[in-house]
């Protein structure tokens, strides 16, 4: 068994608005709709259904939706996000 450590790779992300935002998914949807384009998802009472490489994941308010190197989207929680990526200059 070794040690490994990530590569530094650069993804492109949106975060959902949470729960009690007064917008709800208003002012994301539109968001999302350019930044999922070709990909299999919904938006629903309770987040954004996401077609991953893994079946169908649910994304939730506050999540943050990823693209992956190859492409594919799939949910992360705040928390790992925060601990995982730091945000970079426009």
């Amino acid at each position: 068994m070794g040690k490994f450590r990530k590569k530094p790779v650069v993804i492109d992300a949106i975060q959902l608005p949470p729960a009690s935002s007064p917008d709800g998914y208003g002012a994301t949807i539109g968001a999302l709709f350019d930044f999922m384009a070709g990909s299999e998802w919904e938006a629903s009472n309770d987040g954004v259904r996401i077609t991953t490489l893994e079946g169908v994941m649910l994304a939730q308010p506050g999540d943050w939706i990823i693209k992956g190197v190859a492409g594919e989207f799939y949910p992360c929680k705040p928390d790992i996000f925060a601990a995982t990526y730091d945000e970079l200059p426009a």
